[in-house]
């Protein structure tokens, strides 16, 4: 979806990095500092309490969920400058181990906003939120996990209502 001058000025941004077997990228309750872009190898996506697992592998991406958040939450603009809100943190809500050595490409948190903000209308359109919400790996699982907690309380709720019924 995206022009060239936008992809251009993401390349620039984008640092190359080697993970070793073992290492964690991201961490469930850790700050979310940067995108990863899977290159070569393997990564495991361990959702939080769940431990829901899902593989990445070879242009996949880890960390996307940064991306909205810049959108939403990390910067005010003014006329003339950007204001930050330190005290607004993206914690991790998952943990992303490397099964493999993991070649990547990393793309920080301040480049993030610095492209975001060079490129503002492209990324606030409806058709890119919607592209960033809907088709990215981590948001359908975690759409899939709240859908199981809610259909899980309900039946629990349903049970709890049939149990005192019948007691009565």
């Amino acid at each position: 979806m995206m022009d060239e001058p936008i992809l251009d000025a993401i390349c620039e941004k984008l640092r190359h990095k080697i993970y070793i077997k073992g290492s964690n990228i991201l961490y469930n309750g850790g700050l979310v500092e940067k995108m990863v872009f899977v290159m070569h190898g393997k990564l495991e996506s361990i959702e939080g309490e769940d431990g829901i697992r899902m593989s990445l592998t070879q242009g996949d991406a880890c960390g996307e969920e940064l991306l909205q958040w810049c959108l939403e939450n990390s910067l005010l603009y003014t006329a003339s400058r950007k204001i930050r809100f330190p005290e607004k943190v993206l914690l991790s809500e998952r943990t992303v181990r490397a099964l493999t050595n993991v070649e990547v490409f990393s793309l920080r948190a301040d480049d993030l906003e610095e492209v975001i903000i060079r490129f503002s209308r492209f990324f606030r359109s409806p058709r890119v939120q919607a592209a960033l919400r809907y088709e990215s790996p981590y948001w359908r699982s975690l759409a899939a996990t709240r859908i199981q907690m809610a259909w899980r309380y309900r039946k629990n709720r349903l049970n709890r209502k049939r149990a005192a019924s019948q007691t009565n």
